[in-house]
């Protein structure tokens, strides 16, 4: 069966076909890689099981490639991990030649291969490990999460292309379905991360889940929480940059899922009315920017922060007679929520957190900007501010834009226009974004003899703020006079 392989995979394949015949051991190709090429997506991920001990198979795969690659294997799975990088390199004429042979290296393309023996599994109530016994393709093709990851090809001599598929998997891929090949309850209780996977895979592929696989999911929809945190944000990092995440969110939150790995975002769902005056589902209009933004930026924190843009409005949501709704101080109160959400999710608590908290805390500020008679002085204060992520700001508030009131929209994108047109004629002027005050704290601890403290901190702040508000000229002169000036006030004197 064709199934669009390059020549390199080609060649790849016949390499592990005449491994596989010489120890005599039957080998099909199988999984993600059958069907991404039946659907035309580009994989450098090869799975083959064969019938045996695929560490022994791993080996002598290897060894057919120069130079030979590293085998990594986990003997009580039986499985083995190749990386084979096809590099073009040319043999030098001479010895001169060979000095330099560098030079005509190309970029190679790196293939991950994973061999493994066929098994059959069987599971715990309380663990997604499974206990492994040899087994034969069947066993192996009837573990597999979905019909269209159980499609196998043969690699023997006797049938090589030949597919096999006792699960109609062909026909499921053909018509867009993602179904399990045994009950669903069973395939869930067993491994209860493939629900994410479902959810994933109909997300990427813009697949439709089978009914009665959906409402396995439903059903079983608690047992996500024996699976461990990473492995649960793993999927949904996955899911949140395809094209269209808003696919996979509303899957998690119709199965129940949701509530389990992120209830903080099922908080923003629904809809309250008083008096006949109601707000909009703040859940559905997260799904929205995060659409927006996925079709600008391929940044998953930026998407991460579409989708805690708004957290805090269920904890900051207020009805005031005469006005209506309001999420006062919602993006403060989302700022400061981010961390723990991170650290709950098991994100990373480093500069890609701190840039999430960012564009929270400032997702409010450029819409603020849009009167004419706006200050220099606060175009000047976002660009300090926002600083290099002043771009990724902008692409999340114009995102932000949901209404399908079309003159409404225009209003805002004009808004923003001057707002931008704004800040490019404040920065040309004063070249403010990632600008520093020309006092340090060292500096403020070392003229007043002061350890670090909220004192210094006080004081710092105090310079950056009259520089900012154009105080105070922007020179070391200015802002040393002024931080003297500010010490006296606190009764602080210079140490000589």
């Amino acid at each position: 069966m064709d199934i669009h392989c390059t020549d390199k995979e080609r060649f790849i394949l016949k390499k592990i076909a005449r491994s596989a015949q010489t120890l005599g051991v039957p080998c099909y190709l199988i999984g993600g890689f059958v069907r991404d090429k039946l659907l035309h997506r580009k994989t450098k991920d090869i799975d083959i099981v064969c019938v045996g001990d695929g560490v022994a198979l791993a080996h002598i795969v290897a060894e057919q490639f120069t130079p030979t690659p590293t085998v990594a294997f986990f003997k009580n799975f039986g499985t083995a991990q190749i990386k084979v990088d096809l590099i073009p390199t040319p043999a030098p004429a001479t010895k001169e030649k060979a000095t330099t042979s560098s030079a005509f290296e190309a970029v190679g393309e790196v293939f991950d291969i994973e061999i493994v023996g066929a098994r059959k599994e069987s599971y715990h109530h309380n663990s997604r490990k499974p206990a492994v016994e040899t087994g034969s393709l069947e066993d192996d093709q009837l573990r597999r999460d979905f019909t269209i990851n159980a499609l196998a090809i043969s690699l023997n001599q006797d049938n090589y292309g030949q597919l096999i598929d006792p699960f109609n998997g062909m026909a499921d891929l053909q018509r867009k379905i993602i179904r399990t090949p045994l009950d669903p309850l069973q395939t869930f209780i067993d491994d209860p991360l493939r629900m994410m996977r479902a959810i994933r895979f109909s997300t990427q592929l813009h697949f439709t889940i089978d009914t009665n696989t959906f409402e396995g999911i439903c059903k079983t929809a608690e047992r996500i929480k024996i699976v461990s945190q990473e492995r649960i944000t793993d999927e949904l990092n996955k899911i949140i940059l395809t094209t269209k995440p808003s696919i996979g969110f509303d899957l998690l939150y119709k199965s129940g899922l949701l509530k389990y790995i992120f209830p903080a975002m099922v908080d923003l769902a629904g809809a309250e009315y008083v008096d006949g005056i109601g707000h909009k589902d703040n859940f559905y209009h997260t799904l929205q920017v995060l659409d927006n933004v996925a079709h600008h930026s391929n940044n998953l924190w930026l998407r991460w922060a579409a989708i805690l843009h708004d957290i805090a409005k269920p904890a900051t949501k207020k009805f005031e007679e005469g006005h209506g709704w309001t999420f006062h101080g919602h993006e403060v109160f989302g700022a400061r929520m981010v961390p723990r959400i991170f650290k709950q999710l098991k994100l990373p608590q480093n500069d890609m957190m701190r840039f999430v908290q960012k564009m929270v805390f400032l997702h409010l500020r450029p819409i603020s900007l849009t009167k004419k008679n706006i200050t220099d002085s606060a175009i000047r204060r976002l660009l300090f501010d926002a600083g290099d992520h002043l771009e990724s700001l902008m692409i999340l508030c114009r995102a932000d834009i949901t209404s399908k009131n079309k003159t409404k929209v225009n209003r805002y994108l004009e808004n923003y226009n001057f707002v931008e047109n704004r800040l490019v004629e404040v920065e040309e002027q004063d070249k403010m974004r990632n600008w520093q005050p020309p006092i340090t704290g060292e500096m403020i601890m070392q003229t007043f003899q002061l350890p670090p403290s909220k004192i210094v901190g006080d004081i710092k702040d105090a310079i950056r703020e009259a520089i900012l508000d154009n105080a105070i000229p922007n020179t070391y002169e200015a802002a040393y006079t002024f931080m003297l000036e500010k010490a006296a006030e606190m009764n602080i004197s210079p140490v000589k």
